[in-house]
């Protein structure tokens, strides 16, 4: 699990083990995804279900460059960044078994991943709504003295909202440490992003004042090289910086999404270019890695799942005489 790995080799190339990492949390991001998927067709997971299989090179590259004391906020589609950061996949099934035992007790859900400690400060479940707050943890920052930087990862449906023009008018204004990471899949929703927005995401922050770039989010290196630049660029005091990652979603919006908006085809040349093979191809090619090793990393992502979804399945629910806890003042002093 990712906790702020900054370590390359010469030349701009990860050494081994961060690569063998980088294919591990991948595959364990893809493995928990596919059995969440399964859950929810089984029954054991309910509402909203919102998957990451896909775009799993994002969380991975971006969330490995940030510090332990960095603050990350982020969108619904939330499971893959709060591993790639270090929350227990336990934890997080058992959160959307809606059992005690989740990170928030069962109470928030699949939208909802929040681990404190790790200052995974939450999935949120209104688009763009999670930006203004990146603004607030950026100014909390910058008053404190204090060079920790927050990440806020959106996707492209959010640049529609107002939300994302007034926190990237306020962070440039302000020169706060902030990393605006746009995760553009290519629908909002169901809605082509090209049918929706007459210009390209990063060239509007630029008309911000922020610097930015687009890059490939299917190549988890490639991510991570240019999350540690911005990084770099927020810690110095230099104020927000702008990613724009071009990456793509093989399953609908949600779970309840019939996809009638693209084509099989279409799914299929994304999945050509899959982010988990491309790694294991180079590290093939690399001599870093062999089919054997590739499928012993496979069997050890399916058991944590595994063993995620036998500890959920064995977290009791909350009790009804919980049922008025956190949503008051007495039942937060209680």
């Amino acid at each position: 699990m990712s906790q702020g790995v900054t370590t390359a080799t010469t030349a701009g190339a990860p050494d081994a083990a961060l690569r063998e990492r980088f294919l591990y949390e991948m595959l364990l991001i893809r493995r928990f995804e596919e059995k969440s998927a399964e859950m929810y067709t089984r029954g054991k997971i309910r509402g909203f279900l919102h998957l990451y299989t896909g775009e799993e090179a994002c969380a991975v590259g971006a969330i490995n460059a940030l510090r332990p004391d960095d603050k990350i906020v982020t969108h619904y589609r939330d499971h893959g960044h709060a591993i790639a950061r270090g929350v227990e996949p336990h934890r997080i099934m058992a959160e959307l078994f809606a059992r005690v035992d989740g990170t928030n007790q069962g109470r928030g859900g699949s939208m909802h991943i929040f681990d404190a400690e790790r200052g995974f400060l939450g999935g949120y479940a209104i688009v763009a709504g999670h930006m203004p707050i990146a603004v607030g943890l950026g100014l909390g920052a910058t008053m404190r003295g204090q060079d920790w930087v927050t990440m806020c990862i959106f996707g492209d449906g959010g640049v529609g909202e107002g939300e994302f023009h007034e926190a990237l008018n306020l962070a440039s204004i302000w020169k706060l440490p902030v990393v605006w990471f746009c995760e553009n899949n290519g629908y909002g929703m169901g809605v082509p992003f090209d049918a929706s927005l007459a210009n390209d995401v990063y060239k509007i922050a630029a008309a911000y004042q922020i610097p930015s770039i687009r890059i490939d989010g299917m190549d988890a290196l490639e991510v991570y090289h240019a999350t540690q630049l911005a990084v770099a660029h927020c810690r110095e005091g230099n104020g927000p910086y702008f990613i724009e990652a071009m990456t793509y979603r093989y399953r609908g919006h949600s779970m309840a999404d019939p996809e009638l908006y693209r084509t099989k085809e279409e799914v299929q040349a994304f999945r050509e270019r899959d982010a988990i093979q491309r790694l294991k191809r180079s590290m093939i090619a690399d001599g870093l890695l062999d089919d054997a090793g590739f499928q012993a990393l496979s069997a050890k992502a399916d058991a944590e799942v595994d063993d995620a979804v036998a500890f959920a399945d064995a977290s009791p629910e909350p009790g009804l005489h919980t049922l008025r806890d956190y949503v008051s003042k007495e039942g937060l002093d209680g």
